[in-house]
C-alpha cells in the first residue's frame, strides 16, 4: 500500500502497510492515541486522520479536514500536522529539532522513525492538537 487507501478503519490501513513499515506506522498511531487521546482516529480522507476541524476560507469554501494524519507512501511517511499558532505553522517550527525529517509547512516526511527524537515528535503532536487553523 502506498498513500490513499481503502480501509475503512485504522487497524485496517495500518494491517496493509507493508512489513518494513508497519511497526512504524503503528508506533505513530499509538503515540498520537497516548498523547492526544481525545483526537478521534477517522478514514475519511483515504489515510488514517485523528481529531477533525472545521475550516472556511474567504472565498466562502468550507469543509472538515483532520487535525493530525498519517499516510505511508512510496518513498516515506508522512505526518500531517495541520495547525497554525501566533508563530506561523506548527510542524515548521520542528525543522530544527527533526534534523533527520524533510518539514513542509503541515507535514513532516521521514524514512524510519527512529530516526526522530520521539519526545520532540510528543511536542509536536500536542502544539498540533491545541494549535488552531
Amino acid at each position: 500500500m502506498k498513500g490513499h487507501s481503502d480501509a475503512k478503519t485504522p487497524e485496517a490501513y495500518i494491517a496493509e502497510v507493508e512489513e518494513g513499515r508497519r511497526q512504524d506506522v503503528q508506533r505513530l498511531h499509538d503515540l498520537i492515541r497516548e498523547v492526544s487521546p481525545e483526537l478521534e482516529p477517522t478514514m475519511e480522507f483515504g489515510i488514517l486522520g485523528y481529531g477533525k476541524y472545521h475550516y472556511k476560507y474567504a472565498s466562502g469554501r468550507e469543509g472538515e479536514w483532520m487535525k493530525v494524519g498519517i499516510a505511508n507512501n512510496k518513498r516515506y511517511i508522512s505526518l500531517y500536522c495541520c495547525a497554525a499558532d501566533e508563530n506561523g505553522y506548527v510542524a515548521e517550527g520542528f525543522k530544527e529539532r527533526l534534523p533527520k525529517a524533510s518539514i513542509g509547512k503541515s507535514c513532516v516526511r521521514f524514512k524510519r522513525l527512529s530516526d526522530l527524537d520521539e519526545a520532540v515528535l510528543r511536542e509536536l503532536i500536542q502544539a498540533t492538537a491545541a494549535g488552531r487553523f
